[in-house]
């Protein structure tokens, strides 16, 4: 029991509670009773104390006998320990002594050496410079210069090339009459060794041995013709076309790998690459940029071209900058100037005239394609004098050329010259200065706002004013203007759209703004005149025709039938809305924003005002004024569409008046004072009852009481 108990102390994690009700359970088992027995599990519980004081007791033995192996362990590593401290103590006596003695030595050592520098130092020196004089004892000599086998032996050009530069130095100093053929024969010798030396760099590049390359430029930096090395390095590695037709592409990593390697083989590596590019910018890009602008006859290309090649020049100084010395910063700024100064000279004169060809050229074919020669177009005195003749003589004096609905605005058109003039405007963003961007800019809006807006959409606008069919016609007006107003409007949108994007951009905050602002106020106020001046023509003329049609189909006995008929609208009413509902949707389709509210309610009380004067040349009796009730229904049905609470109101006004025609006399005094017509002045309501046929009768009863005095 006693290892069956262990098993359960040492499981983790050990629950007293759950060792008790195991306990429990076995001492069940054990009965094989089905009635529970506290005596036998009261004895399983003191057996169970019993046992485990036992293993207490044994545990508790145990534990003391490891506690005394500890002890007596602890103390043998704690001798060892202490011996090896000892040990480590005289260890660390041993090497201070040995350090003391090396450091004595080593002191020993350094003034031999210096002893023996001393010695050796003028012996090397007098070595050298006696191994110099032999040799320029070579060059003093008269006649020839026996050739040493030094200067002769291709694997000794390292030695030959100390020993002609140190030559060389020494005969600066010599004077120059005695010592002329002398000096002459070095600087010959000289010549000859650095030429070597940059023969035998330009063939380990070649081979790409960049070790043998950083040795001869090492050498070669003490030589006068340093640069021709730097140059011979620069030319041959940019012998090669950098990447066929398309120069920029194959500029970059050419720079990048040249850069890894000059860094390992000159002494100078900024400066070199510094060099590198401008080779590149001087020679290659000049020549390429001369070479693609060289023809000017189209214009259009070359200012294409120009622009390309200037964007990507100023991009591949933004990547190359990298490998530039901060002295020069600006240095391919300054370059990329240089290689397009000319064409920039001209850029302005030349943007502008071409602009000013290709909107020319857009108008002109446009116009061709419309079979449509332009004409100076009146500025609105004919067409007053026509109206004022039509009006007082009711003479149609001439006729309206309306050019078969032809509007002569084209969205097509003014996409191209826009198109055409954000290109213009982009490029003079990047190719003027500073100083000169706004006015090119300005100039370049000018020219737009001139064959756009001048030429184009106010030319269309002159035409479509004098295309609008004179007010008071027999024939229901063709109107062709409000098309006019929603090509108008595109053409305006895209025409803001463009000056938000391209022009502000580059006017903004500088003197040239006002004068941008103010150029485009007049014309939007011009335009915004001449559609106006459209739209009310076109609306007078639907509402003119609407007042002849009325007066003249309108029958008498339509409200003053004599014989009972059908309630019903009449047919003049059914005509007038059948023909109003098209022009209705047409102007919701043309006109947008604010100013759609204010045609639609312009257009709704003059119709109105011509529906209630003709109303006031009727007489109606009970018959008739079921038929106009009907009639102002029907205009009601009509205007609903207007979506405008002004005649809304004035209509379903002029629907109670006509309810004044139909109430029987005793009902009018209710009538009038009603909510809808309380408030009217009593004047309209006298006037509208006058029009009942029995007014007569009436008059003079107590019906009218209060309205008609």
């Amino acid at each position: 029991m006693l290892s069956q108990y262990m098993e359960e102390f040492e499981q983790e994690p050990f629950e007293v509670g759950e060792f008790i009700e195991r306990l429990t359970w076995r001492t069940n088992n054990e009965l094989q009773n089905s009635e529970f027995s506290p005596v036998a599990l009261h004895d399983t519980f003191i057996q169970t104390i019993k046992d485990l004081k036992i293993l207490q007791e044994k545990q508790q033995g145990k534990c003391e006998r490891l506690e005394e192996s500890l002890r007596q362990e602890k103390e043998s590593h704690a001798k060892k320990i202490s011996k090896l401290q000892e040990r480590h103590q005289t260890a660390i006596d041993w090497f201070g002594q040995l350090d003391e003695k090396i450091n004595s030595v080593a002191g020993k050592i350094m003034h031999l050496g210096e002893q023996l520098e001393n010695v050796n130092t003028p012996r090397s020196r007098s070595v050298e410079a006696q191994k110099l004089l032999n040799f320029m004892s070579e060059f003093l000599a008269a006649g020839p210069v026996i050739v040493n086998d030094i200067f002769t032996d291709a694997a000794r050009l390292s030695e030959a090339a100390d020993v002609i530069q140190k030559l060389y130095a020494i005969s600066q100093d010599l004077p120059p009459g005695k010592f002329a053929e002398s000096k002459r024969k070095i600087e010959k010798k000289y010549d000859e060794v650095e030429r070597r030396l940059i023969e035998e760099f330009a063939t380990a590049q070649k081979s790409e041995d960049i070790e043998r390359m950083k040795a001869l430029a090492q050498i070669l930096s003490q030589f006068k013709g340093y640069a021709q090395c730097v140059d011979a390095y620069i030319e041959q590695s940019q012998m090669q076309p950098y990447s066929g037709k398309d120069i920029f592409i194959g500029i970059v990593p050419l720079c990048k790998h040249h850069y890894e390697i000059i860094k390992k083989v000159f002494a100078n590596p900024q400066q070199v690459m510094s060099k590198f590019i401008l080779n590149i910018y001087q020679l290659k890009l000049h020549q390429y940029a001369m070479t693609k602008l060289e023809d000017k006859k189209d214009e259009e290309k070359y200012l294409r071209t120009l622009y390309e090649l200037y964007s990507r020049t100023l991009k591949l100084s933004t990547d190359l900058q990298i490998y530039m010395s901060t002295i020069d910063d600006d240095l391919l700024q300054k370059l990329t100037q240089q290689i397009f100064m000319k064409n920039l000279a001209g850029y302005a004169e030349m943007e502008t005239k071409c602009l000013t060809a290709k909107c020319s050229s857009e108008l002109e074919k446009f116009y061709a394609s419309k079979k449509h020669q332009k004409t100076q177009t009146t500025k609105g005195f004919r067409r007053n004098m026509e109206v004022l003749i039509a009006t007082r003589a009711n003479i149609n004096i001439a006729a309206i050329e309306d050019y078969g609905g032809e509007t002569f605005l084209s969205e097509e058109l003014a996409i191209n010259m826009l198109q055409e003039a954000k290109a213009a405007l982009k490029r003079c963003r990047l190719l003027s200065t500073e100083a000169e961007l706004p006015a090119n800019a300005i100039k370049l809006n000018d020219i737009l706002l001139r064959f756009l807006m001048h030429e184009h959409v106010d030319y269309a606008l002159e035409l479509g004013l004098q295309a609008v069919p004179l007010a008071e016609g027999k024939v229901f007006p063709q109107l062709y203007f409000f098309d006019v107003v929603q090509k108008t409007n595109i053409i305006v949108h895209l025409l803001d759209k463009l000056c938000n994007t391209s022009v502000i951009p580059c006017v903004s905050n500088t003197a040239k703004y006002s004068d941008y602002v103010f150029k485009k106020r007049i014309l939007m106020e011009q335009i915004e005149t001449k559609l106006d001046q459209g739209l009310d023509r076109s609306i007078s003329a639907v509402i003119g025709w609407v007042k002849v049609y009325l007066q003249c189909e309108q029958k008498k006995t339509d409200y003053k039938p004599e014989i009972d008929v059908d309630t019903i609208s009449s047919a003049a009413c059914l005509q007038v809305v059948q023909s109003l509902q098209p022009v209705i949707v047409q102007i919701k389709k043309c006109v947008d924003g604010e100013n759609l509210q204010n045609v639609l309610t312009e257009f709704g009380t003059r119709l109105h005002r011509v529906i209630y004067d003709h109303l006031q040349t009727m007489q109606f009796n009970t018959a008739g004024a079921m038929c106009a009730i009907c009639d102002v229904n029907e205009y009601r049905k009509c205007i609903r569409e207007l979506d405008s609470a002004l005649v809304t109101q004035l209509f379903d006004i002029l629907h109670a008046l006509c309810n004044l025609l139909l109430v029987k006399p005793q009902n009018l005094q209710e009538v009038c004072t009603g909510d809808t017509l309380n408030y009217l002045d009593k004047s309209v309501v006298r006037q509208f009852i006058q029009l009942r046929t029995d007014f007569r009768v009436i008059k003079n009863t107590n019906y009218l009481k209060g309205i008609i005095e």
